[in-house]
């Protein structure tokens, strides 16, 4: 009897530390590359944390905002401002402002426009002071099997080439790996070639929305993207995607998305496979 009543017992208890493991969709890692049209911004959320890469441009924090609680985000472990440009840190003062930030990231030059002194601002704001984003530092996460890590800027530049100061994150799932860019050029491109921080990623936030400065040849070489995610308006003046640049990405056999044809995409990995779903316009 006392026997039948132990295995009763420690049933009942696994039973119940069964019910309070994370599921499966808990250890998955999403990342959402949001249609902001001609700008950045992108979610992570490894089910432990919420880490957001920029905010867009100006006028385009409550459009971020928005769709972070539709996510029901409301706390943003860290912000990553990848560099001063309006179509990057244009909308993160609002988000700021918004939701409650724990950690603020960026590279360590500034910029005279309203959009950056709005960001800093918001910033003071919130008590927080902004942690150097830099070759080698990591962003601390609570979630298993997973690393987030910048590659870059891993020298300086001068204040005249602010995308080449772009902070490049590498986020490391298990078996697969995401590299956010923001608009790092050739020379950054370069230069990480040289420092030996690149590997071949599954996906590639292609930097500068496309431009034919970017993602060059030697890059893709070394990276050889799976997927390839473009942030970009559909009504740009710059010729954003580049045709250079699209055949650069398909000699390389990486399949292409664009928020201005897809909307919003989202990537979802399980660190051994990696799922897209993505609205069509």
């Amino acid at each position: 009897m006392k026997k039948i009543n132990l295995v009763l017992i420690f049933t009942l208890l696994m039973s119940l530390f069964i019910g309070v493991m994370p599921s499966d969709a808990a250890s998955n890692v999403k990342v959402h590359v949001i249609d902001v049209g001609q700008g950045d911004s992108i979610l992570i959320q490894t089910g432990n944390e919420n880490i957001l890469i920029d905010g867009g441009n100006k006028g385009k924090g409550d459009e971020v905002v928005a769709y972070l609680k539709k996510q029901k985000v409301k706390t943003l472990n860290a912000v990553i401002s990848t560099h001063p440009d309006a179509d990057h840190v244009g909308g993160l003062a609002e988000v700021i402002d918004t939701l409650k930030v724990k950690s603020v990231y960026a590279p360590k030059v500034t910029h005279s426009t309203i959009a950056y002194k709005n960001f800093l601002t918001s910033v003071k704001k919130k008590g927080l002071k902004i942690k150097v984003a830099k070759k080698g530092v990591e962003v601390p996460t609570k979630a298993k099997n997973i690393t987030l890590k910048f590659l870059g800027p891993v020298t300086t530049y001068s204040k005249s080439d602010l995308n080449n100061w772009s902070a490049v994150l590498q986020l490391t799932h298990s078996k697969k790996k995401f590299l956010f860019t923001g608009d790092a050029e050739t020379k950054a491109e370069n230069d990480m070639l040289k420092a030996g921080v690149l590997s071949k990623v599954d996906v590639l936030k292609v930097s500068h929305h496309g431009a034919k400065e970017a993602t060059t040849t030697s890059f893709l070489n070394k990276v050889k993207p799976t997927y390839a995610a473009i942030s970009v308006s559909s009504t740009n003046g710059y010729g954003h995607p580049t045709s250079a640049t699209l055949k650069r990405l398909k000699a390389k056999k990486a399949k292409i998305y664009r928020t201005d044809k897809n909307g919003s995409i989202v990537f979802t990995s399980t660190g051994s496979k990696i799922t897209v779903k993505a609205a069509k316009k």
